[in-house]
């Protein structure tokens, strides 16, 4: 029986010279695919059909408003044993480790910016029809919903203390939080490894199968874990960046309460996603949630 690749370059028409699994693809599976002809493509194979539909509609989406994200070049719908794929144009560049580049991260800030400026109907989460917008266009009850999910998969894998400080905080924080922006496009996974560079030249950003409309609040999570924390000159870069396109909002405000929902809903996801192949992920995870509660153990 063909692999899950072998299925989707069968089903598009490709002829291959080689294929070249990509690591560090987390939930999707993703091959860089070197045609016959010499061109470089990509293959991506999300987790579910939610996100294939999710990332094919808004690649196109954003492909109106002239920012470096791959084109879409086709779409396998998939069978009954594979969830589809997706063929992708290759950017040029490599995925972004740390930088001590202030410029750079003032062209990160400006194209997180140029995200965010980008419009959409509604705030909206996935649905096998692409976007499915929010009964009553609540921001804020959706992210109430969505920690209320988490809790059982959490509880199973949490210290009971911690836990249980974890669900006092959310009601602590979540309501100190200003009013929500939006709905705007937010990428849910902007990270120094969606970023591609090239001598310290931004090239672009892949990856949106999480992406929604949302509120811009949601989205700096990531870029303070794993791009500002350790650097405050690099944050002040990123910030002059992102305010040259659009106002920052109140990050003092915003980023302690979704720092630690993020984690909560990252721990959620190791339960589902299975624990032991995670677990650096959860470890990871539980650290940022003792961190914003206080608790120790």
């Amino acid at each position: 029986m063909l692999n899950r690749i072998q299925s989707a370059i069968k089903a598009l028409g490709l002829e291959p010279q080689e294929t070249r699994p990509v690591p560090d693809s987390f939930s999707s599976e993703v091959s860089q695919v070197i045609l016959r002809t010499g061109e470089s493509v990509y293959l991506k194979i999300p987790f579910n059909r939610n996100k294939l539909h999710r990332e094919y509609i808004m690649l196109n989406r954003l492909k109106d408003y002239h920012l470096p994200v791959p084109r879409v070049l086709d779409l396998w719908e998939g069978d009954e044993h594979n969830t589809g794929a997706l063929l992708l144009e290759a950017l040029e560049g490599y995925p972004l480790f740390k930088t001590k580049d202030t410029r750079l991260a003032y062209d990160i800030g400006v194209l997180h910016a140029q995200l965010h400026s980008v419009p959409m109907p509604g705030y909206g989460d996935d649905s096998r029809n692409g976007f499915q917008y929010l009964e009553h266009q609540n921001w804020r009850g959706y992210i109430c919903n969505q920690f209320e999910k988490y809790q059982a998969p959490c509880r199973e894998l949490l210290p009971e203390g911690l836990f249980e400080a974890c669900l006092s905080h959310f009601d602590s924080v979540f309501t100190k939080l200003p009013e929500p922006d939006g709905p705007c496009v937010i990428h849910m996974d902007f990270r120094p490894g969606n970023l591609l560079v090239d001598q310290s030249h931004l090239k672009g950003v892949i990856d949106f199968e999480s992406s929604r409309g949302g509120s811009s609040e949601a989205d700096f999570t990531k870029v303070d874990r794993y791009l500002w924390r350790e650097s405050t000159y690099i944050k002040q870069a990123y910030i002059a960046g992102y305010s040259s396109i659009r106002p920052m909002i109140d990050l003092d405000l915003v980023l302690p309460f979704y720092s630690f929902y993020d984690a909560f809903s990252a721990v959620g996801w190791c339960n589902k996603r299975g624990l032991e192949k995670n677990r650096r992920f959860y470890e990871e995870s539980v650290a940022v949630l003792c961190r914003e509660t206080g608790w120790n153990a």
